[in-house]
């Protein structure tokens, strides 16, 4: 007889759990609050639709924090896995030039989706819309819309973290979670804009600017990219991947620095030779030979005195490693996506709640984190791949 199993969530994570269910061992159902699947998948879409990335395993891993977490899920289902899996089910994809992965053109986000959909119906998983999860019984079932009492011999759940609360994603369940004595950590915005004490000098001079080409780094982590100068401070790739240690930084220091790499083609000597064997002024010669952006410019001159500024050591440290102090972060609701939510320490590397046997947590819920350009989309699905496999082999 098949064993009812429920997922709460029908987003990405609950999505691919149900992708990979063994449907003659489970009568598999999703739960999903809205009226639709995949709310915030559509939602990712509109700025390009990264699946996943191509970069290779060793250093996919090491774009997200916790170090290590979630090594065993790409063992299991890599990004190389992911593309053969869309292929399988009618969405082939292509490698940018950035090496980010998307679907073939003429594919949106809508057909992505409705591969998907159609693929797990297909396999026998049933779908019921408008169910929100609101709690534990006294026996630990699950309680929908208040009332409505679930019995389920095994449960997943797939509910989100707490940006883009118009999708569904609105972190309601942690409250829920913490009250159950769950241990959970406050969702915190991550993949968003950091506030910078600009001045109004600099910003009308430079503000809506990009500075492309750069790194950015805090600690150990360095990310590549670009970054906009915006009334509030800087958003981009370029630190969107620095997010869970300037947030810590934020939380335990109450401000941040990161160091800017202005030229990251070029070493320290590099640029120290090049403005030795300059016969322009320093300020043509940075223009002209290195071409620094104007912004950075700007910024360099303001930081340093005149001697400074003509000392070629001085200026070429500058430019390698120019100090940006950051006193706070966007809100949650202007974040790509959240860290923060259950506690890891609360769940066993099956990704089973320690307090709950045979309910499980997958996805953005879980307090993990990771840069944008396909990584969070495919950590979700990973971790969906892998709990889903775990479950067919229990005995």
């Amino acid at each position: 007889m098949k064993k009812k199993l429920s997922i709460i969530g029908g987003g990405a994570a609950g999505l691919f759990v149900a992708s990979f269910l063994d449907t003659h061992k489970f009568d598999v159902t999703i739960y999903e609050q809205k009226a639709s699947l995949g709310r915030k998948f559509l939602v990712a879409g509109d700025g390009g639709f990264n699946l996943t990335h191509s970069e290779d395993m060793a250093n996919f891993k090491q774009r997200y924090s916790p170090e290590a977490y979630l090594d065993h899920v790409f063992d299991v289902f890599s990004n190389e896995d992911m593309r053969k899996w869309l292929l399988s089910i009618g969405i082939p994809t292509f490698v940018g030039s950035s090496g980010k992965v998307f679907p073939e053109k003429g594919i949106k986000p809508i057909n992505v989706l409705k591969s998907i959909e159609q693929h797990i119906v297909k396999r026998g998983v049933s779908i019921a819309y408008k169910k929100r999860f609101t709690g534990w019984s006294e026996n630990q079932s699950i309680v929908l819309n208040d009332s409505e009492m679930l019995d389920s011999e095994r449960v997943v759940f797939a509910l989100g973290g707490s940006s883009w609360k118009v999708t569904g994603s609105d972190g309601h369940w942690l409250d829920i979670f913490t009250n159950n004595g769950i241990k959970t950590i406050p969702f915190r915005s991550s993949n968003c804009a950091f506030k910078i004490p600009w001045t109004q000098a600099f910003l009308s001079q430079h503000e809506g600017t990009p500075l492309k080409n750069i790194t950015a780094s805090i600690d150990h982590k360095t990310q590549k990219g670009e970054a906009v100068i915006t009334q509030f401070g800087l958003e981009g790739n370029a630190i969107y991947g620095l997010s869970p240690l300037i947030q810590h930084k934020l939380e335990t220091d109450r401000e941040a620095t990161i160091l800017i790499d202005f030229k990251p083609t070029l070493s320290l000597e590099n640029i120290i030779e090049k403005l030795q064997q300059s016969t322009s002024n320093t300020t043509s010669t940075l223009k002209q030979n290195l071409r620094l952006a104007l912004p950075a410019l700007t910024l360099i001159k303001s930081s340093l005195n005149k001697s400074e500024f003509l000392d070629n050591a001085t200026l070429a440290q500058s430019i390698k490693k120019y100090p940006i102090k950051v006193t706070g972060a966007a809100n949650i609701d202007e974040a790509i996506s959240t860290g923060g939510g259950v506690c890891l320490s609360a769940i066993d590397r099956l990704f089973q709640l320690n307090t709950l046997k045979g309910q499980y947590c997958i996805g953005e819920m879980l307090d993990w984190d990771a840069p944008t350009g396909g990584y969070l989309l495919q950590a979700c699905a990973s971790m969906g791949v892998y709990v889903a496999k775990h479950l067919n082999n229990e005995t």
